[in-house]
């Protein structure tokens, strides 16, 4: 049988989880060890599948590193990166431009630090032109490095956005925008908040399959 970590709690039920490579079984306090191997074995099969697949992925996570002529995404289009003399760095619309002789860990620092800024200047424009069709408008945007979230909001009206959607197409950043103004309205995702999404984008449902493809590519990407 595969080896796992094993997590008790005050749950119902067993629960089968893929983190980084291994597999974790979550299970009630009082559940015999018994009853939760051979629920282990029924599942065999969607184990070793998702082991797999996540194995191979952290395996290319451990060996992405960015260096000189290496292409990044910037809004669902390839751009290398390239040495400058000088010591700035930023974006001219063609290439991410940095200062020479840097080493992998200093390129990632300083992409993502050009990630953010634009972030922040063409979110808050996404923003901006929704809010009007919505009839809403935030207190604040803000940009931050969430792994796992592409965007929330908060009680007080502020929404929250990963820099790592700045790599999504255009269109997959307004599916993000809309869904978290829309979250203004609605601080849920009834009938009445998925009604206000499709007002504004009627194909909201495919953005989001391309959200999944960009999801796809960055669990196999080591971003700090």
């Amino acid at each position: 049988m595969t080896e796992y970590k094993l997590i008790r709690s005050r749950r119902q039920t067993i629960g089968l989880y893929i983190r980084n490579g291994a597999l974790e079984v979550r299970a009630p306090l009082q559940c015999p060890q018994k009853e939760i191997d051979r629920f282990i074995a029924t599942k065999q099969d969607w184990v070793e599948r998702h082991l797999a697949t996540s194995q191979t992925q952290a395996a290319a996570r451990q060996a992405f590193v960015l260096d000189y002529h290496a292409e990044i995404l910037y809004r669902g289009k390839l751009y290398p990166i390239i040495a400058r003399a000088g010591i700035k760095a930023g974006f001219d619309g063609v290439e991410f431009y940095l200062p020479p002789a840097l080493d992998a860990d200093a390129i990632m620092d300083i992409c993502i630090k050009i990630y953010r800024r634009l972030a922040k200047t063409y979110f808050s424009q996404r923003v901006n032109f929704f809010a009007v069709q919505i009839g809403i408008q935030p207190s604040a945007v803000k940009i931050n490095g969430a792994k796992t979230r592409w965007g929330s909001c908060s009680g007080k009206k502020s929404i929250n956005f990963s820099w790592r959607l700045i790599m999504a197409d255009d269109e997959v950043i307004d599916y993000v925008v809309v869904h978290e103004l829309a979250h203004l309205l609605e601080m849920n995702h009834s009938d009445r908040f998925w009604a206000v999404v499709a007002r504004v984008l009627p194909d909201f449902r495919n953005r989001q399959a391309k959200l999944k493809t960009l999801q796809m590519r960055l669990s196999t990407e080591h971003w700090n």
